[in-house]
């Protein structure tokens, strides 16, 4: 077919069409995190601007945060972080989902990694979220195994990202590709996380302050928050 500015224009017009119509479209975003509370605290801003985009937000916490392993009966109907992540789920627009895992004894190995992806399967996510291996808390890293290995048996379909928590008593050598602006949404994403008030929020928001306003100052915003996108991962789906 000869080149001509018609079929060039058709093209670009094509093209528009198909970014227009994957903006428009809703997403499926699940952010994991070790404990209830991580990823309000390392992504409350960025699930905030997708929710208010209308895009369909999970947090799947891998444990409870459960007093003792395993949980009681009676322990796990007033279980005080399930109500603190129900509560800071619904400040965020987003909802809560626990893998069956117990606080501080995390478990990797070949069930887990079946169970776990038979979780995310399940819930067909566009973009994925998942802590940095690189982190000092055991529960951390094994969710952060137990993510990237998912996207990796489901053929790597979805966008898939790590965040950081508590940079240098969580989160070590952390070097960020990508930058959300969450100028506008902070005054949300602190009230998640201090919905967490068994948590000791006055310490942990405090350094996760810290955090946004320096990552705002790389990025050019007043605060943002980091993530590292892996090299092979779909891109263009931050919001």
């Amino acid at each position: 077919m000869p080149i001509t500015r018609r079929n060039l224009l058709g093209q670009a017009l094509c093209l528009a069409g198909a970014a227009a119509s994957s903006a428009d479209r809703k997403l499926k975003v699940i952010v994991t995190g070790g404990h209830p509370g991580d990823p309000e605290y390392g992504c409350g801003g960025t699930i905030a601007r997708y929710a208010d985009q209308g895009h369909d937000v999970v947090l799947l916490y891998l444990n409870r945060g459960e007093k003792s392993c395993p949980e009681p009966a009676d322990e796990a109907a007033g279980n005080v972080r399930v109500a603190e992540a129900k509560r800071a789920c619904e400040i965020l627009k987003a909802r809560p989902l626990f893998a069956g895992q117990c606080d501080g004894h995390a478990v990797v190995d070949a069930a887990r990694y079946q169970q776990f992806r038979d979780l995310i399967e399940a819930q067909r996510p566009d973009v994925l979220f998942t802590h940095w291996p690189i982190d000092g808390h055991r529960d951390h890293r094994a969710i952060s195994m137990l993510a990237y290995d998912a996207w990796l048996a489901m053929g790597k379909a979805f966008a898939f990202y790590y965040y950081e928590v508590s940079d240098g008593e969580d989160t070590l050598m952390f070097p960020p590709t990508d930058f959300v602006d969450i100028t506008a949404v902070e005054p949300r994403k602190r009230l998640a996380c201090y919905a967490h008030a068994s948590q000791a929020p006055d310490k942990f928001y405090a350094l996760q302050s810290q955090v946004t306003r320096f990552r705002g100052v790389e990025s050019g915003y007043l605060q943002a928050e980091a993530y590292v996108r892996h090299a092979q991962s779909r891109k263009g789906l931050l919001p």
